[in-house]
């Protein structure tokens, strides 16, 4: 099949293009190219890309949250799904910059919401955020929990994904499936995470700074398994009788957790870091960022159940892992 896929010079985004082309699908790629982050990085995901689909691979810049461009880039261009993992990243910088979020994560959604409509795609997956569940003490996150206290507005345009979500998939009776990733990280990773921005100062011999003094938990996933949930996923639409019955909802409409299903201590996490680049980091302890959460865990029943998900890489492989790729990435 020809798959859309949004933010293809992204983290996730380049790493799902790769996996559909490696099985013989073709990939229509859009990004804009912002400078979040060094454009220079997406430029080599890109590349990399690029090399492993050769004429099975087309991308077209374009800003989403622009619907004329948008409609502009995709004309002419057929594909049966849509993979959108485009979006505003960033807990911390929602805060300074809010209408990024609400141009990317609101506009844009809904921009690919309608290309979905119109279109009348097999399917579109989309990317959620674990920060949907905002501060819960109820651990692990069960998509069944409610999820109605936000802490950033970053988390509010993901809850916000979501009930567009919902109601596209009512309405239109769109085959759609949302995705909360926990803590994504691996070669090639963004260097607004954590463990890019601590490989990088130790590598450097600079203090880290370690927020709410330490006392942090997260659920890391390793792409590998990111990747193969999102595949999965695509490759089952959820199904839609076509009707709603009362007591319950039949919209073609599935929410997935993908996680590691594993709650990590963050200075466990260091300490494996830390024998990874072979020196100690001098460590800043500071009081929690605002918008932040102290703990981040995914309980994984149902895109188990649904798709047989199953994570296999753990912090102690993941994190050397990356560590090599980043020492050879920048022959360091």
């Amino acid at each position: 099949m020809r798959v859309l896929v949004t933010g293809v010079a992204g983290f996730i985004g380049s790493a799902v293009a790769d996996a559909l082309l490696a099985r013989g699908d073709s990939v229509l790629g859009i990004d804009s190219l912002n400078d979040y982050y060094p454009v220079a990085l997406k430029q080599a995901r890109l590349d990399r890309v690029r090399a492993g689909g050769g004429d099975r691979f087309a991308f077209r810049q374009v800003d989403f949250s622009e619907h004329l461009a948008l409609d502009a880039a995709l004309a002419g261009e057929s594909f049966d799904r849509i993979v959108h993992l485009g979006a505003q990243p960033g807990v911390r910088y929602s805060i300074e910059n809010p209408r990024a979020y609400v141009a990317a994560n609101l506009s844009g959604h809904l921009n690919l919401l309608e290309v979905a409509r119109q279109r009348q795609v097999e399917h579109m997956v989309y990317a959620s955020s674990s920060s949907v569940y905002g501060g819960a003490e109820k651990v692990p996150f069960s998509v069944d929990d409610r999820v109605d206290h936000p802490l950033s507005l970053y988390a509010a345009t993901k809850k916000a994904d979501e009930l567009m979500s919902e109601t596209y998939a009512h309405l239109y009776r769109i085959p759609l499936t949302g995705l909360r990733f926990f803590t994504v990280y691996g070669p090639w990773g963004r260097p607004d995470m954590m463990v890019w921005l601590f490989t990088e100062k130790v590598l450097r011999g600079e203090p880290i700074q370690v927020f709410n003094h330490g006392e942090m938990w997260r659920d890391f996933t390793y792409i590998d398994d990111i990747v193969a949930g999102v595949v999965a996923s695509l490759d089952h639409p959820p199904a839609d009788d076509g009707a709603e019955k009362a007591g319950g909802s039949v919209k073609p409409h599935a929410i997935y957790n993908i996680g590691n299903h594993r709650c990590e201590r963050l200075l466990d996490v260091i300490a494996v870091l830390e024998e990874a680049c072979g020196c100690k980091a001098e460590r800043i302890m500071l009081p929690m960022q605002p918008g932040d959460v102290p703990r981040t865990y995914a309980n994984i029943d149902a895109i188990r159940r649904d798709l047989g998900y199953e994570p296999t890489t753990s912090v102690d492989v993941g994190i050397p892992n990356f560590v090599r790729w980043y020492r050879g990435f920048y022959r360091v």
